[in-house]
């Protein structure tokens, strides 16, 4: 089956940036859907940044003006370039799909392991 593997979380100051990554391998037909989804400590899972396999982005609030997300379909990737972090964006992501493993396959969401993204005032 196809998995996703996220990258680039890591401990910054208030202010920094971060680029997470986030690749999709193994049988994989279609994917429609690609984004982000963050946890923080004691919240529930939030949207942060969804794009379409068309480029049609869905954003967050929260983050618009400070994250970007893109992909490269072609290597069935996700980023998320996220500027002038902030405490409260303290989280670990997810990314998430929305794929089909075949032609003959019904889509489906796929879930990353999730990366740690810290950010210190």
């Amino acid at each position: 089956q196809a998995q996703l593997v996220e990258s680039g979380g890591g401990l910054v100051q208030a202010g920094g940036s971060l680029r997470l990554s986030c690749s999709a391998s193994g049988i994989i037909f279609n994917i429609n859907d690609m984004g982000w989804y963050r946890q923080a400590p004691g919240k529930q899972r939030e949207l942060v940044a969804v794009i379409s396999r068309g480029g049609t982005i869905t954003q967050a609030d929260s983050v618009k003006g400070r994250f970007t997300i893109s992909r490269d379909n072609a290597k069935n990737t996700v980023y998320l370039q996220m500027n002038s972090l902030q405490p409260e964006d303290t989280a670990v992501y997810y990314c998430n799909a929305d794929l089909r493993s075949s032609r003959w396959a019904r889509s489906s969401e796929y879930w990353g392991q999730g990366t740690q993204v810290t950010v210190s005032s």
